[in-house]
């Protein structure tokens, strides 16, 4: 099952992303987390597999710097929101309409910039983040990951650190690419989060120190769940799946609920 055909696309500005599918139905955008990649995040630990049992079309694009989508070294290659940016030019390359989307730490800060500037999924799964991290204001997260990726092979076996690391290796990652990631995070501001009114399952593991309850509360249609593990952990539980399954139900299955979007016609202020 790890083996998925990778299917090629363009960015906007013209490298070449990978994603993955499983499944037929209703399409169901999902984004791996930060040092990860599509089948890492979703086809490995089962939960590709159950939503697509579920009678998902799921889609899990590889980020750009991230899996077997491109690489590129150049700052220029990494402005602001990007993630965002390829995360669109795949819903757009694809024709897709309606259908629901969700993303992992890294993937949901990049679902909720998405939201941000636009999209129009049904509903949407924001998964291992918290408010601070959203809002822009995470007490140092991404400084954490810059002095791992610029101090690699000095960290003590054990450590954090040193897991990081091994975890980045164990997948052939790009230290250098990695790292021009980190530069193109973008906040959203707590006033978008308000107006945006998409049906959304807030969900983290209980161990994760992230405030994903208050980041919940922000989102006016927003439920919240926690499932065993923790930050790093969570994914391979299969209560994480489960969780996603139990809110978005049947492919073939949309709720009746608020109108999906923002409250105002056109890009809200601060949107990036």
């Amino acid at each position: 099952m790890t083996d998925l055909q990778p299917h090629r696309f363009r960015s906007r500005d013209g490298w070449e992303l990978v994603y993955r599918e499983l499944g037929a139905g209703r399409p169901l955008v999902l984004i791996h987390g930060f040092f990860s990649s599509a089948v890492e995040t979703w086809v490995r630990p089962g939960h590709a597999a159950r939503l697509a049992d579920l009678g998902y079309r799921v889609l899990m694009p590889d980020l750009r710097g991230h899996g077997d989508s491109a690489r590129p070294h150049d700052a220029s290659a990494y402005p602001p929101d990007v993630t965002a940016d390829d995360g669109l030019a795949l819903v757009g390359h694809l024709g897709l309409t309606a259908y629901d989307l969700g993303g992992y730490s890294l993937g949901a800060r990049t679902t909720v910039r998405m939201l941000a500037r636009g999209a129009t999924p049904e509903r949407v799964v924001v998964a291992g983040q918290g408010l601070r991290e959203i809002v822009g204001d995470s007490g140092g997260g991404a400084a954490w990951f810059r002095r791992v990726l610029t101090n690699l092979g000095t960290f003590p076996r054990g450590t954090p650190e040193w897991r990081a690391e091994e975890y980045m290796r164990s997948l052939g990652g790009d230290p250098v690419a990695l790292l021009r990631v980190l530069d193109t995070a973008m906040p959203t501001p707590r006033p978008i989060l308000a107006r945006i009114l998409i049906p959304a399952l807030v969900l983290a593991g209980r161990g994760d120190v992230r405030d994903a309850l208050a980041l919940a509360e922000c989102l006016p249609h927003a439920r919240y769940a926690a499932v065993p593990g923790n930050h790093v952990t969570a994914l391979a539980h299969p209560e994480f799946g489960v969780a996603i399954a139990d809110f978005l139900g049947p492919g073939g299955a949309v709720p009746e609920g608020p109108p999906g979007g923002l409250r105002s016609p056109g890009p809200p202020p601060n949107a990036g």
